[in-house]
């Protein structure tokens, strides 16, 4: 059952979340006069011409990692879909609880700085994204408990 629809959500979910460290989250603001974009990583700024690191965000960093392997791991929890199912909540509300904490991050980060429209970065919207395949995985593991249950009647 590993072939499943569900496992490419699944897997495209971590992959969004995975896609945080490639990304920035905010694009262009000015911290003391100086453009600095925002990854989960950290604060890059631009120093002689070349996008560098000034401030790491170490435990996001490794949050991160964590948060985007979960949708890997109920991959292989196939054999029990109702647990599958109760860990892909899980999921949800854990990818909703690293969104809140890497948007305080940013808040504390900029300080006072207030965010345009412009500003946004695509890291803003993989997390939604993550949680609409976990959505469209759960819907394709109750379709498949819902089989299972209809062959099991036929028996």
């Amino acid at each position: 059952m590993i072939q499943r629809v569900q496992s490419i959500y699944l897997f495209l979910a971590s992959l969004a979340i995975f896609a945080l460290y490639m990304v920035t989250i905010a694009n262009n603001v000015y911290v003391n006069g100086i453009p600095t974009n925002i990854k989960a990583t950290g604060l890059f700024q631009d120093l002689n011409g070349a996008q560098q690191q000034v401030t790491p965000f170490v435990a996001l960093t490794a949050v991160t990692a964590i948060v985007a392997l979960v949708p890997l791991v109920i991959i292989f929890l196939y054999k029990n879909r109702k647990q599958q199912i109760a860990f892909a909540y899980g999921a949800i509300l854990v990818i909703i609880g690293h969104s809140f904490w890497v948007s305080q991050t940013v808040k504390n980060a900029i300080g006072g700085v207030m965010l345009g429209t412009n500003n946004f970065g695509v890291g803003l919207f993989l997390p939604p994204i993550a949680i609409l395949l976990i959505f469209l995985a759960i819907k394709g593991i109750k379709k498949d408990e819902a089989l299972i249950k209809s062959a099991d009647r036929l028996r």
